[in-house]
């Protein structure tokens, strides 16, 4: 600053505000959220007693199949949804319109990824006879805790710009392990039926 002996008055200059980083308790309520609707699907699960059937469609020849086309599909968008989350960050080329695929892309995944968790919490519940469904219920339960823990973060403002990718990628990673314990599984299984 420099500062003119003449002056009748002397301008100093106002103090920037501060950039203070977010306390970490805002990211306690989305961990918190998580956790209780892991938890909370998971017990259901467990309590519940299962019907053996909640849904079937007209064309497929079981309920297994019909969730496994629909967990393929939310897959297939999921898939979507990272590739378009590639161009959001600059990291792929990509259309102007990349965000809006990202979000509905996601949007798609999302609904069409909820029959399936209800059918299995609702016709089977929380399995834990062969390793392979222990994992597939433990991490369905998980995703949708996951999920909502990033809609939450969504809306917050100023986050480090690592942690969307981060919650994202986890998020897709666990429904990527989910599909190959039960969608992969049954075609592999069964075969690639209707």
């Amino acid at each position: 600053m420099t500062v003119d002996p003449n002056a009748a008055i002397q301008g100093f200059p106002s103090p920037q505000p501060a950039h203070r980083r977010p306390h970490p308790a805002r990211y306690l309520v989305p961990a918190l959220v998580a956790a209780a609707v892991a938890v909370a699907l998971g017990a259901y699960g467990k309590v519940h007693d299962p019907a053996g059937t909640a849904f079937n469609l007209a064309g497929f020849s079981s309920t297994s199949a019909v969730k496994s086309w629909l967990a393929t599909a939310a897959f297939a968008f999921a898939l979507v949804q990272v590739v378009s989350a590639f161009m959001v960050y600059g990291k792929l080329p990509g259309p102007s319109w990349a965000p809006v695929l990202h979000r509905w892309s996601g949007r798609i995944a999302f609904l069409v990824a909820v029959p399936v968790a209800v059918h299995c919490l609702y016709a089977l519940g929380y399995q834990t006879y062969e390793t392979r469904v222990v994992w597939h219920s433990l991490l369905g339960c998980f995703f949708f805790g996951a999920f909502s823990a990033k809609m939450l973060l969504l809306r917050s403002e100023r986050l480090p710009g690592w942690l969307l990718p981060i919650v994202g990628g986890l998020v897709f990673a666990v429904l990527t392990v989910v599909w190959l314990t039960s969608a992969l599984w049954f075609f592999r299984t069964f075969g690639v039926t209707t």
